[in-house]
């Protein structure tokens, strides 16, 4: 996926000790021999062709392909909180990009997260992830990429000061954190749910986004799909970890991560769109065996109990005709300016389903029922570009105030959802804004 993941750093006790007991086995990182690009290697149209397959599941042009730029040639900004990681050219250019790399050069970035020289890479890249791949996989990547068209791009130099700047540090990050034991199948599961657990698990990378992450800035291992975030969005927890009043079911997470939308859980936004869009061209069993492997680790809800719950939710749906109110007593003045809010901004799409072709019912939502308002706030401002598999689902960005921003939120929080409301909405609206201006997220 776009692995805009959030590298927090490591603290200044952290480094010391890290790096003081790694430096030597840092800085002795080899440099691996070119190849020969007089005689470049030769792959077969089947192994090309499955390295295009799992570079799509990988969501790789996401984060190697910048804005407006060619395919794969990098200059992407990863922003972080220390500072702004650019991606790098993944084309056979022989100077600038990969073109020079060896098999094992490709394969020792993606597990070990050094690259040919020796430099180590950030794991913004997310080798954390990408070291569970297996061999045969890697391969074929390595085959797809060694054919791309070439592009001259020089990398562009990180914008990070010190002491993040200084790259055998990350030698200590990997000694921590960097866990490359082998995938291995679950004898619970069968082929296909393996499989899926295996793609999610290695180039898929799914936990660099719906895990927490600790103050070093790596996956905490043992919270897995608890949830995290990506690139100013909050990333929801995932599995048995899900917060969503009604369950995943296979269906479900089959048609969200085919086209980006589910009827009992909306529409994918924010770097989730990129995702999908991705996956909608991917090879079919591979997306279908993720889906299947989430299904089979996430609690089953009786029919029943789920119809109950969209009844619900439905039931609190604005009046289908546009300048009716929702019959209800505030007293509050804040929700009472954020339903007006809601009236002339909202109600217009988000209202009693009629159709199909309608948003679902908010109170279903993980931007409503979700522990801040952050992704609320970015489909307000933001609005959603629609994923390729439901192209005329595309909400537009409201322009509203902080206030009322913050108004609308309390109120939607407060009348499609029983969850606490959220504090400091104004504060939160404000800093949003603000960010938004200053382009950090």
């Amino acid at each position: 996926m776009r692995s805009v993941v959030k590298f927090i750093g490591i603290g200044a006790g952290a480094i010391v000790l890290a790096g003081a007991g790694a430096l030597v086995w840092a800085t002795s990182a080899p440099t691996l021999d070119p190849i020969d690009t007089a005689t470049p290697p030769t792959f077969s149209d089947e192994e090309i062709e499955r390295g295009e397959l799992l570079a799509l599941v990988g969501d790789c042009s996401a984060c190697h392909t910048a804005p407006g730029g060619e395919d794969y040639a990098g200059g992407f900004a990863l922003p972080t909180p220390f500072g702004t990681i650019y991606s790098t050219n993944l084309t056979p250019d022989p100077e600038t990009g990969i073109g020079s790399w060896s098999y094992d050069a490709f394969a020792r970035a993606m597990r070990e997260g050094i690259d040919r020289e020796g430099n180590h890479l950030y794991p913004a890249f997310p080798y954390d992830s990408f070291t569970k791949t297996r061999d045969e996989d890697l391969q074929a990547l390595y085959a797809y990429f060694m054919t791309r068209t070439p592009v001259v791009a020089e990398d562009q130099e990180n914008a990070l000061p010190f002491p993040f700047s200084f790259r055998p540090l990350l030698a200590g990050w990997k000694l921590l954190f960097l866990d490359q034991t082998p995938f291995t199948p679950d004898p619970a599961l069968d082929d296909e749910q393996n499989r899926g657990a295996y793609l999610a698990a290695s180039l898929g990378h799914c936990t660099a986004c719906h895990s927490p992450r600790n103050a070093f800035g790596a996956v905490v291992a043992d919270r897995a799909y608890e949830g995290g975030e990506a690139e100013g969005w909050l990333a929801p927890p995932l599995a048995d970890h899900s917060i969503s009043p009604v369950a995943w079911t296979l269906d479900d997470y089959a048609d969200y991560l085919f086209d980006g939308w589910s009827e009992a859980h909306g529409i994918a936004g924010g770097p989730m769109t990129k995702v999908a869009d991705h996956l909608y061209f991917a090879d079919e069993d591979d997306v279908f065996a993720i889906a299947a492997w989430f299904a089979a680790i996430t609690p089953e809800q009786s029919g029943d109990e789920r119809d109950a719950i969209i009844a619900e939710a439905a039931a609190l749906d604005w009046p289908p005709v546009e300048g009716t109110l929702y019959d209800e007593e505030i007293t509050d003045p804040t929700l009472i300016a954020g339903r007006d809010v809601f009236a002339d901004k909202c109600a217009e799409c988000h209202k009693e389903r009629i159709s199909d072709t309608q948003p679902i019912s908010l109170g279903l939502t993980y931007a409503v029922n979700g522990p801040s308002p952050q992704n609320l706030f970015n489909a307000v401002r933001y609005g959603i570009a629609p994923p390729y598999g439901v192209s005329t689902r595309k909400m537009q960005a409201i322009e509203l105030s902080d206030e009322d921003l913050a108004a609308v939120a309390a109120y939607v929080r407060w009348h499609f959802s029983d969850a606490p409301e959220w504090d400091g909405l104004q504060a939160a609206a404000t800093a949003h804004r603000e960010a938004k201006e200053a382009g950090t997220h």
